[in-house]
């Protein structure tokens, strides 16, 4: 007698065939003759693919598509460049700028002589288009000012007299609306930002020559704003669009950033609303890079980044387009970022891109009354770089809500068979989706405990400079994890002989589960749903088409060939989007701190990955007449590739010169200095004060600096404001291991000066002081109240006190060149019971970033022992202590 698991299986044949239950099909399936049997399975397997052709065809399918990501990556430049948009003048402003080194805010690099070089350029291109249609004016902007933001778990920014060069372009009788072009000139210090952002900078610069010497004249003006204070958390963007006389004219914007180092700029936010500002983009770029998901993603606050995108839709409420150079982050921020690392074809294809939405913008009518086109989202994204499709947010879900509806009646019709009597079919794909995520349930767990054992065998981030081991170790063990159990259920659920119908009921389950990714992302609104809509429409179209072919022949060669041409297009832009993923995520993952550990989320993005490409693939297992080469071959990768990690034969970081991969330290020379309720220094100490910036921590450096280990960890001082270090930013949550070497006193050359200037009590009951200081071009202010007083106004910002997740408020200040003292007030309700330790502790640093006091003998000395592969930032640093 037959097991139950053969009856199952003839039923759901049955099912999926419409071949009802008692005829000769069936009946010939229940044969109880021995030969029978033999001639049956011999029937079934001609119908089945060989594991070796099932595992080269997606194996080839995979690497060619993945081929034609890369190659559409690395073709800059389509077609000819028209000539409007000269790159290489572009680059010899890129060479020009950088040539002066770093250029943080405050330092004459960044505040002369960049200045006087974009100026000077800037003086030319105005001589130079004297005689034509248009008019260039010229305001060198130094204003002073102060905001609240929620980047970095919240706090508070103040400037002082940074610089903004603001250009206007426009026809000679006068333009009433403007567009806005965004890039700034500073950078991080001990970098010489090519990326960041000088080339947007250069390229502006050049984009500003060609629209000048147009002889037509442009119907709105431009805009070039080439500002000077980005890098210290967007201030001199907020300064301009809140206090400059130009940005009430303004009526959308470009800007310019980065996020790596050259390849092409892709367009990762747009907006709010406003979808006529893409349709700008699709209808005039040259070379188009644009996808709605980067945009969702970053927006989600996922990535630890933001841009002046943030400030000019904030606070000037205007809507426009960040475009963003995203390859290579390794080197963001570091000193490899070079002009030399810039490709020429880099600089055409951004300033193509620029030049051609710029001139098409000013040249719309729409720019004059945006607001009559502000309501809506737009779906927008493109093929390997060739076109652009993009359509209308709400176009968008009825597009979905018909490829939902298509699935629900490809399933329906199923289930309406006569042969689904008792709704078999229905149980049965219930069932199937049921095994198909517990296989992504224990794969992950599975993937996981291996990222943890990385993790504690002290080999974390072994993939940071051999990725591909990354994909051979996480990718293998994902794969192999996911075909053992579904071989399992195929062989112990479902019978050890494969069934056709097994593999269109897998099918049918990958269908199933992208519909739901299609519902839900469509409920929520998100346009990212065109993704899942791709992965349903393409796969279940090409399904239909080739029904006869596989009912007639099986899963033969041809059949599968046909599949995988089906499935091209969606997988293509979907193997895409991946690589967008790693290309940020990886990099990001060496500066994301020590508390995050970076093999589970690269673990979990690669078997995320490893899910969602093998969906269609899903239902092979259960055609291939076997898996075990499959299996065997997975296994091997993974044992070779764990030991060979585990052996510590992958280093993560390099110093090549052609793609280095540095680990990220910051070192302070500091002197910390504590002051009592009565204002007498009550303790002080020196040291040389070292933060790592990914999860390996110290591990690597202790070998050739001995001195740096756990011995001289010092941890937080939960009782003292931002743990008693001088934060430059307010990262602490991010960061929370530090080293603290002892080491001399500093003593800066032009040290910081603080000083209460009044306290009294308000008529209402608070407490209310006065405070100055004089010091370098950054400083940081720490507030901490004692339990059960209250910080209820100050002097930044609309008045109201933002504090970040731990309670405490985070002041961020920074002036340009010949800026006066910084005072300021606070206002502090006392508690009523009164607190021996007073209201409030306050600290403020100072931080040295340039000039003579930027480095001490003994802290040159350190930076000599780091090993190439480092990159230690460093510079001097006070913190002063006060309760009040």
């Amino acid at each position: 007698m037959e097991s139950d698991t053969t009856v199952r299986r003839i039923k759901l044949h049955a099912i999926q065939n419409d071949i009802p239950e008692d005829s000769s099909y069936a009946h010939n399936r229940h044969d109880k003759n021995g030969y029978g049997d033999i001639e049956k399975k011999s029937e079934v397997n001609s119908y089945l693919l060989r594991e070796g052709v099932a595992a080269v065809l997606v194996v080839a399918f995979i690497l060619v598509l993945w081929g034609l990501v890369h190659l559409s990556l690395q073709q800059l430049v389509l077609g000819r460049p028209t000539g409007e948009f000269n790159a290489l003048r572009a680059r010899k402003h890129l060479e020009s700028i950088t040539s002066v080194g770093p250029r943080p805010v405050g330092s004459v690099e960044n505040e002369v002589m960049t200045v006087g070089y974009l100026l000077a350029e800037i003086e030319h291109i105005r001589e130079e288009s004297m005689a034509g249609p248009h008019a260039i004016t010229v305001d060198v902007q130094r204003p002073t000012g102060s905001f609240s933001i929620d980047f970095l778990g919240g706090f508070t920014s103040y400037y002082d007299k940074v610089t903004n060069i603001a250009v206007k372009l426009e026809p000679k009788n006068g333009a009433q609306h403007v567009m806005l072009a965004n890039c700034h000139f500073d950078s991080v210090a001990n970098s010489p930002g090519a990326s960041d952002d000088a080339v947007s900078c250069a390229v502006m610069l050049e984009v500003l020559h060609s629209l000048a010497n147009l002889s037509t004249p442009l119907l709105h003006g431009v805009v070039f704003l080439f500002n000077g204070a980005e890098e210290n958390v967007l201030q001199a963007s907020h300064g301009f669009i809140t206090q400059h006389p130009w940005a009430k004219k303004i009526r959308a914007f470009i800007n310019l950033e980065a996020a790596g180092v050259g390849g092409k700029e892709v367009v990762f936010q747009t907006g709010p609303e406003n979808p006529w500002l893409v349709q700008a983009y699709v209808h005039a770029a040259k070379h188009p890079f644009a996808s709605v998901v980067g945009q969702e993603v970053f927006q989600s606050g996922v990535i630890p980044s933001d841009t002046d995108f943030r400030i000019y839709r904030d606070f000037g409420n205007i809507p426009g387009i960040d475009l963003a150079f995203i390859e290579n982050g390794y080197i963001y921020h570091t000193k490899y970022d070079t002009a030399d690392r810039i490709l020429t074809d880099s600089i055409q294809r951004a300033g193509d891109n620029i030049l051609a939405v710029l001139k098409h913008l000013v040249m719309s009518e729409k720019l004059a009354d945006a607001s009559e086109y502000r309501h809506g989202n737009m779906v927008f994204f493109d093929l390997l770089g060739l076109v652009v499709v993009a359509y209308p947010a709400r176009v968008g879900t009825i597009i979905n809500c018909i490829v939902t509806m298509a699935t629900f009646f490809y399933l329906g019709k199923k289930c309406m068979l006569p042969s689904n009597m008792g709704g078999r079919y229905i149980r049965e794909l219930v069932y199937a989706v049921g095994v198909a995520l517990l296989s992504w349930l224990v794969t992950l767990l599975s993937v996981l405990i291996v990222a943890l054992l990385v993790t504690l065998l002290g080999r974390s981030m072994f993939w940071y400079n051999h990725f591909y081991a990354s994909i051979c170790l996480y990718g293998a063990a994902s794969t192999g994890k996911m075909i053992l159990i579904h071989t399992l259920a195929k062989n112990l659920y479902y019978g050890n002989v494969q069934r056709l119908e097994l593999g269109e009921l897998f099918f049918d389950v990958s269908l199933v589960l992208w519909c739901c990714a299609l519902v839900y992302l469509t409920q929520q609104g998100l346009c990212s749903a065109y993704v899942p809509m791709l992965m349903v429409a393409f796969p279940l179209t090409t399904k239909l088409l080739l029904s006869r072919e596989f009912k007639q022949r099986g899963a033969s060669v041809k059949y599968s060939i046909l599949y995988l041409v089906g499935l091209a297009l969606p997988y293509v832009h979907f193997m895409f989007l991946i690589w967008v993923v790693f290309e940020i995520f990886t990099p990001i993952l060496g500066r994301s701190g020590t508390e995050i550990p970076p093999d589970v989320v690269l673990a979990s993005l690669i078997t995320l990955g490893t899910f969602l490409l093998s969906s269609y693939f899903m239902h092979f297992i259960y055609l291939a007449r076997s898996t075990k080469w499959i299996l065997t071959v997975l296994g091997t990768v993974f044992v070779v590739v764990f030991i060979l990690v585990s052996c510590g034969v992958f280093f993560p970081y390099s110093s090549n010169s052609y793609s280095p991969r540095p680990k990220r330290v910051f070192l302070q020379h500091t002197t910390r200095t504590f002051h009592g309720l009565d204002g007498q220094v009550a303790y002080k100490d020196s040291g040389l004060w070292i933060n790592s910036f990914d999860y390996t921590a110290m591990r690597h450096i202790t070998p050739h600096i001995p001195e740096i280990n756990d011995t001289i960890r010092k941890h937080c001082q939960e009782d003292l404001p931002f743990c008693g270090f001088p934060w430059f930013l307010p990262m602490k949550f991010l960061v929370k291991k530090n080293w603290y070497l002892p080491a001399e006193e500093v003593s800066p050359k032009f040290p910081m000066e603080f000083k209460l200037l009044s306290k009294y009590k308000t008529e209402w009951g608070t407490i209310r002081m006065s405070f100055e200081a004089k010091g370098p071009s950054h400083m940081s202010l720490y507030l901490f109240p004692y339990s059960g007083a209250t910080l209820t106004s100050w002097s930044f910002g609309d008045g109201i006190p933002q504090f970040d997740l731990s309670g405490e408020y985070f002041i961020f200040y920074s002036h340009g060149l010949e800026a006066p003292a910084w005072n300021f007030w606070l206002e502090i309700q006392p508690s009523s019971t009164g607190s021996e330790e007073g209201m409030i502790s306050m600290a403020i640093s100072s931080h040295y970033f340039f000039g003579e006091d930027k480095l001490t003998p003994q802290l040159e000395v350190m930076l000599q022992r780091f090993p190439l592969w480092a990159f230690p930032s460093s510079w001097v640093s006070t913190y002063n202590l006060y309760r009040y």
